[in-house]
């Protein structure tokens, strides 16, 4: 591993790290008294100063170490987590994001000031620097000691992969009074020496009154098993005289664990191994799965035209080893919204504190998966809607009072999935949007014309203009007219849709709707006089020969009776500018307004479907949401069954049942 790469690691892990420090501590706001989640805010600042101590520059591992220091205050019970300390170590994790990723002038002083701010918090400095070189002072020893015997063996690739022993010996030493032996049995000849390899284990006999746990505590993060040993030896004031080390076992082997000593050794099992891949090769390896897929269907159409069995044995067992690769492929991309639902509470928390409002963000769906294609480009779009809706929606706290609303206003924040697509809404209960000022502005900009009067709807879609706002003054929140405009923007980028509702007085409403994935999916090939396309199978129910039900006309509707249900139809033929046929194949699929039946020519079968974008002509055409290639070389489109049924103006679910 060269160190470029290890640097790379470092960075990775530190991201990592940083949004788990953030989660936590917005979790302990709320439970300050938690004891899990103090124990993981300290082990990310301890692996935070460690690692940065290595490959991370050396303000960044001075400033861990003094939050990881203020932040034992609270580990120990001595300090209350208040919110105030909560902000400010907040404040300063994203000082530490600065100074890996966004170095620039001025950071020194402004860690200084962010350290000011933590002891002032905690009451005055806390802990000591680490010794610029060497072993660190050690701590006395107290009156209740213990002594302790520690081996400490590290595997071969320790150094390669961040660990510091040096390091590990002045947290040590830091403890109490310590008697350092190097174990050097394993060394080999010169000749055979690897540089960057460790051949070296230490031997420690620790006086100390801290106890067993703050010995833990500096290995907690070495998670090789049998790299450490604690033996208690008893009282200081009573032990015996340290018994000289045994013969340490081969470097390989695990040393020895003595039941009667009481030894202990950490990290008992390790962790389930995992591989760090760059998105860029999960795309390639996708395009690869992709191109597989329609080569595939190429090889069932030249089987079904040769009639040769052992050829279609083969393409059989082609067939079920690529769809297992292909899923295996999507699962690796698909990750849970809750990844990025997580980044939006410290935004509320933030923008709240900023205007002095009280918000309750409520989460659901977090375990809802989607794309990471689509999940890396949703988090802007739901970050402007999101302070929307903090900024112009949700009132003040004397407003909220004076309409009989509880003081905290309630933004949530929800996700599941329809079929194919993953529906996200961000909804709160404030004042509403405010149709007249918004059809004022838009007026005063030239947007609408003097005298129209645009239906409700209209007005609404209005907020999504470019340079449109209705701030009374341009602020850091909003005010200069960006921001929902890049929400459609994006979203339309993603092939989805976002809808509005709103009720003055009640709240807004905003629903996105985006889909599963940008890649494959399961598809039902069917023909459309004489076109062929494809529905995503997620969505199909059942197919139903259309001669073989009753149907009835209702209030210019038609309807089909199926299993004493009554079923709206849609026929595609219409739709698509066809003459109408009063035969078919009804396909019921299920979609946001309830089952819905759709009129084809024909079904032709399942079929594996790689989304192909559009033209830029075409993107935006309701109802499709892409093509595909199938195995004659042909195109076939792909249909958007809910858009499809929104732009027919099917009656929703309720209203059939009423």
């Amino acid at each position: 591993m060269t160190s470029g790469n290890a640097v790379e690691i470092f960075l990775n892990e530190a991201r990592d790290l940083l949004e788990q420090l953030e989660v936590a501590l917005l979790d302990l706001e709320a439970r300050p008294g938690d004891a899990e989640l103090i124990n993981t805010t300290f082990r990310a600042l301890h692996t935070l100063k460690g690692s940065g101590g290595m490959f991370g520059p050396p303000e960044m591992a001075a400033f861990a170490h003094k939050l990881e220091d203020a932040f034992e205050t609270v580990r120990r019970g001595e300090v209350p987590l208040t919110p105030a300390l909560v902000g400010v170590l907040l404040a300063a994790a994203d000082q530490i994001r600065r100074l890996l990723f966004e170095p620039a002038p001025g950071l020194a002083a402004r860690s200084a000031e962010l350290v000011a701010a933590l002891e002032a918090e905690v009451g005055g400095p806390r802990g000591a620097a680490p010794a610029a070189a060497g072993f660190a002072a050690a701590a006395p020893a107290g009156a209740d000691a213990h002594r302790f015997a520690v081996t400490l063996r590290l595997p071969a690739n320790a150094l390669l992969f961040g660990t510091n022993p040096l390091a590990l010996l002045d947290e040590l030493r830091a403890l109490g009074p310590a008697e350092v032996e190097v174990l050097a049995d394993a060394l080999p000849e010169l000749a055979l020496l690897a540089p960057t390899a460790l051949h070296l284990a230490w031997r420690v006999v620790l006086t100390t009154g801290r106890g067993r746990e703050a010995i833990e505590d500096v290995f907690i993060f070495v998670d090789e098993p049998g790299a450490v040993a604690i033996e208690d030896l008893g009282p200081a004031a009573d032990a015996a005289p340290a018994a000289p080390a045994p013969t340490p076992a081969p470097a390989a082997t695990a040393p020895a664990q003595s039941g009667e000593a009481g030894a202990r050794t950490l990290a008992q099992a390790s962790p389930e191994a995992s591989v760090r891949v760059s998105a860029a090769r999960l795309d390639t390896l996708l395009d690869q799965v992709g191109e597989l897929v329609i080569a595939q269907a190429r090889l069932i159409a030249l089987t079904h035209q040769r009639h040769d069995p052992a050829l279609t044995a083969v393409v059989e067992e082609i067939e079920r080893i690529s769809a297992d690769l292909r899923d295996s492929a999507m699962d690796m991309r698909m990750l849970p919204i809750d990844t990025l639902f997580s980044r939006y509470r410290r935004v509320v928390r933030d923008l709240s504190g900023d205007l002095g409002k009280e918000i309750d963000l409520v989460l659901s769906g977090e375990d809802t998966e989607l794309d990471k294609t689509v999940l890396d480009r949703l988090g802007d779009p739901l970050v402007h809607i999101i302070r929307n809706s903090i900024d112009h929606g949700i009132e003040r706290q004397d407003r909220r009072l004076a309409a009989g609303k509880p003081r905290r206003g309630s933004l949530r924040l929800s996700a599941r999935q329809s079929g194919t697509e993953v529906i996200i809404a961000v909804e709160d209960d404030g004042a509403g949007l405010d149709r007249g000022r918004i059809l004022e502005k838009a007026r005063a900009a030239g947007i609408v014309a003097e005298g129209a009067t645009p239906a409700e709807r209209e007005i609404d879609e209005l907020i999504f203009h470019p340079g449109l706002s209705t701030a009374a003054a341009v602020s850091n929140l909003s005010g200069r007219g960006v921001g929902m405009d890049v929400v459609r923007r994006t979203i339309g980028e993603l092939h989805g849709s976002i809808e509005i509702a709103t009720e003055p007085g009640r709240g807004t409403r905003f629903t996105l709707r985006l889909p599963l994935t940008l890649a494959i999916i399961d598809g039902l090939l069917v023909s459309v006089g004489g076109t062929k396309c494809i529905l995503p199978l997620a969505n199909v129910e059942e197919c139903v020969e259309l001669s073989s039900i009753e149907g009835r006309t209702s209030s210019g509707r038609n309807f089909v009776d199926i299993r004493h249900t009554m079923v709206p139809i849609l026929r595609l033929d219409d739709v698509f500018g066809g003459t109408g046929r009063e035969d078919g194949i009804v396909v019921v699929a299920d979609t946001d307004t309830g089952r819905v039946g759709m009129v084809v020519d024909q079904v032709v079968g399942q079929h594996q479907t790689v989304i192909k974008p559009l033209s830029p002509l075409h993107r935006h055409t309701p109802g499709l949401a892409g093509a595909t290639i199938l195995g004659d070389g042909s195109v076939a489109l792909i249909l958007d069954v809910n858009s499809l049924v929104r732009q027919a103006g099917a009656p929703r679910a309720e209203r059939l049942a009423a």
